[in-house]
């Protein structure tokens, strides 16, 4: 088995990119292996790595269909809805309260 290439942050050479730096290109993987791995230096712990794939075999993003929009807006709207009180909250619900903010605390709703 071989090993991956390993460069330092920021030195890594063209024609590479990480996951995030393809999708912001409007490109993603497609299949093809990482191709090499980039470590960022840390502090008293072990260096971040991100991997690293080659551009020219990155494949096009894959358009967004109605139905798949719908999903996603269907799942967002069940992340809003608060199971307390039943409505939209407006923001994503955060999962340490499993409840909308006015439902988690409601002693800090009656402010004068």
């Amino acid at each position: 088995m071989g090993s991956l290439p390993v460069y330092t942050w920021r030195l890594a050479p063209d024609g590479l990119a990480t996951r995030r730096q393809l999708r912001a290109a409007g490109l993603r993987p497609g299949g093809q292996d990482v191709f090499a791995q980039v470590e960022r230096p840390r502090y008293r712990r072990g260096p971040l790595v991100a991997f690293l794939y080659r551009i020219e075999l990155a494949l096009p993003v894959r358009p967004m269909t109605p139905a798949k929009a719908a999903a996603l807006a269907k799942a967002n709207t069940a992340r809003r809805t608060c199971p307390e009180c039943r409505t939209d909250a407006g923001y994503v619900i955060p999962a340490s309260l499993g409840m909308c903010v006015p439902c988690a605390y409601p002693e800090e709703q009656c402010a004068a």
